[in-house]
C-alpha cells in the first residue's frame, strides 16, 4: 500500500510539472490556485494538525511575504530573490508573537492569533510604505506565468514531501504527544515551547514564500487581500475538511475548498456565500466524520476488507 501510495503521490507531481505542455492557461490556472490552497494547508497542518495548535492568523505570514517580494520589486530587486527573505521575515514574526502567545491553551491561543493577524491589517492599512488600504502594484516587467506555475507547483511538492518527512520523525512524534497531552509531553522532557515555535516558523516560513509568489501572480496586493480573516479561515478549513493531522487530508482538503470556490464565483446568486457552504460543510465533517475525508477513506478500506 505505501508504495501504490508513493506511486500515485509521484504521478500527481509529474503530471502538475508536465501540465504547460498540454493544458491551456485556464487549466494552468486552476491548477497554480490548488498548488497554492494545498501549500497553505499543509504548511498550517504542521503546527495545527500535527501538533493541536488552532491558530487563525496565518493570514500574516502570507501578507509578510507578500509586501517583502513587493516592495523590494519596487527597489529594482528580482522578485524571486526575495522569496527567501520574506520567509525569514515570516518565521521571525512567527517566534516574536510565538514567545507569549504559546503561553496560552487551547481557544484562548486560537484567540490571541485572530488579534494578532487583525492588528497587523489595520497596521499594514494605515503605515505609508504599504500603500496604506489602498495597496501596492508590482513592476509591470515582473511578471512570467510560467517562472511563476513552476515555482509554486515545486513548492506544494517540497511542502508535502516535508509534511510526510515531518511525521515520521523525531520531531513529529514530539509535536504528537504535545497533540495528545502537552503536560504529560513535558513530564517525559520535550520541551513543548521550543516544538511549537519551530513548528510554527516553518510553516510561517512556507507560506511567506507562497505569500511572494501570490503577489508576483496577482501583481498588486492590499491588507484587505492579504490579510484578510476569511483566507485565514479558509487554510484552516481545508485540512479539517480533508484530515487533520494527516499528510494526504490537506491536498483533499484543498481540492474540495478550491474546486467549490471555482464552481461558487462562477454562480453570481451565490458568489458571496461560500463560507456559509464551508461552515456548513465544516459541521457535517465535525459531526459524522471528524477525521475528513481522509477518515471516510479508511472507513471504506475496512469495510472493502471486512
Amino acid at each position: 500500500m505505501k508504495i501504490a501510495a508513493r506511486l500515485l503521490w509521484l504521478a500527481a507531481a509529474i503530471f502538475a510539472l508536465a501540465a504547460p505542455l498540454f493544458l491551456e492557461r485556464g487549466s494552468l490556472n486552476d491548477l497554480w490556485n490548488l498548488a497554492f490552497a494545498v501549500i497553505l494547508a499543509s504548511a498550517w497542518n504542521l503546527l495545527g494538525g500535527f501538533a493541536g495548535q488552532v491558530s487563525l492568523g496565518y493570514s500574516a505570514f502570507l501578507g509578510i511575504g507578500a509586501y517583502t517580494t513587493v516592495l523590494l520589486s519596487l527597489k529594482d530587486v528580482n522578485p524571486f530573490v526575495t522569496l527567501p527573505l520574506g520567509a525569514l521575515l515570516a518565521a521571525v514574526f512567527s517566534v516574536v508573537i510565538g514567545l507569549p502567545a504559546f503561553r496560552l491553551r487551547g481557544p484562548y491561543f486560537t484567540i490571541a492569533t485572530i488579534g494578532v493577524a487583525e492588528a497587523v491589517r489595520v497596521c499594514a492599512s494605515t503605515v505609508e510604505f504599504t500603500g496604506g488600504s489602498s495597496g501596492v502594484r508590482m513592476p509591470a516587467a515582473s511578471f512570467d506565468f510560467n517562472t511563476n506555475y513552476f515555482a509554486m507547483i515545486a513548492l506544494a511538492i517540497v511542502t508535502v514531501a516535508l509534511a510526510a518527512w515531518v511525521k515520521n520523525s523525531a520531531f513529529g512524534v514530539a509535536l504528537a504527544a504535545i497533540k495528545q497531552d502537552i503536560d504529560a509531553a513535558e513530564a517525559v522532557g520535550v520541551n513543548s515551547t521550543r516544538f511549537k515555535l519551530a513548528a510554527h516558523a516553518l510553516s510561517a516560513a512556507i507560506v511567506g514564500v507562497a505569500g511572494g509568489l501570490y503577489a508576483i501572480d496577482f501583481q498588486y496586493i492590499a491588507p484587505a487581500s492579504v490579510f484578510d480573516f476569511r483566507l485565514s479561515l479558509s487554510i484552516v478549513l481545508m485540512p479539517i475538511i480533508g484530515g487533520v493531522g494527516t499528510v494526504a487530508g490537506p491536498l483533499f482538503g484543498a481540492l474540495i475548498v478550491n474546486t467549490l470556490q471555482i464552481k461558487l464565483l462562477s454562480m453570481p446568486a451565490l458568489r458571496d456565500s461560500f463560507l456559509f457552504v464551508y461552515g456548513g460543510l465544516l459541521i457535517v465533517v465535525m459531526l459524522f466524520e471528524p477525521q475528513g475525508f481522509v477518515g471516510v477513506g479508511r472507513r471504506l478500506r475496512r469495510l472493502v476488507h471486512a
